[in-house]
């Protein structure tokens, strides 16, 4: 590979290795920093947030939550999470009256303060789809490969040049042993012309 082909090799990778990067920082990281996400699964809330999205939502004090603030909650015994904005508030009775900015109407049950999870901190537009695709199969085998293959772009520009090394130290060594071969017969030849002129001046002084 040469040295421009290299360099263009090396820019590709690093690109698609720091998007793969931060693409597992914000599908997994957050939750370091005691982030939850969810993706929004219908358009109940559009436009703030359509579907597809990746909300981040993060736990906070229930008594913080105001009129107009929106809340990612548990919405019934199945544990579907939904997100809905807070329109009243029955602080005597712990209860969250909420509506979908694209509802006309409130929702129909009151959302208990120990079912609120928190408040969406900011959303992604549409990285929800990849979160939930590399999270159930075959996505996640998709995703397995996709990283071992990416692994193997990364190092193939190291692979192929000792790869060619080696191919040059084999012939180099069989050149060199070729050499050594010749030398030797020639050595050879070399004793055997000396050992025949020695007999002759042996034969002339016996003479």
């Amino acid at each position: 590979m040469n040295a421009t082909l290299k360099k263009i090799w090396n820019v590709f990778t690093t690109v698609l290795v720091a998007l793969v990067v931060l693409c597992a920082v914000f599908l997994m990281g957050s939750r370091l920093l005691g982030f939850q996400v969810f993706t929004v699964i219908s358009g109940s809330m559009e436009p703030a947030y359509g579907v597809g999205d990746l909300l981040y939502v993060k736990k906070v004090d229930v008594n913080s939550i105001k009129v107009g603030d929106p809340i990612t909650f548990i919405l019934n015994e199945d544990l579907v999470v939904a997100t809905h904005r807070v329109v009243r508030i029955d602080a005597e009775n712990s209860r969250f009256y909420t509506k979908g900015d694209a509802n006309e109407i409130e929702d129909s049950e009151p959302v208990h303060f120990k079912n609120v999870i928190g408040v969406p901190r900011f959303s992604i537009p549409k990285l929800g789809y990849v979160s939930d695709f590399i999270q159930n199969p075959p996505g996640t085998y998709i995703a397995i490969a996709l990283g071992a293959i990416l692994i193997i772009l990364v190092f193939l520009p190291d692979l192929l040049p000792k790869k060619k090394e080696q191919e040059k130290m084999a012939d180099e060594n069989e050149k060199l042993k070729a050499e050594l071969e010749a030398l030797k017969e020639q050595i050879s030849q070399e004793t055997e012309k000396i050992k025949a002129e020695s007999l002759e001046k042996t034969d002339e002084t016996a003479k």
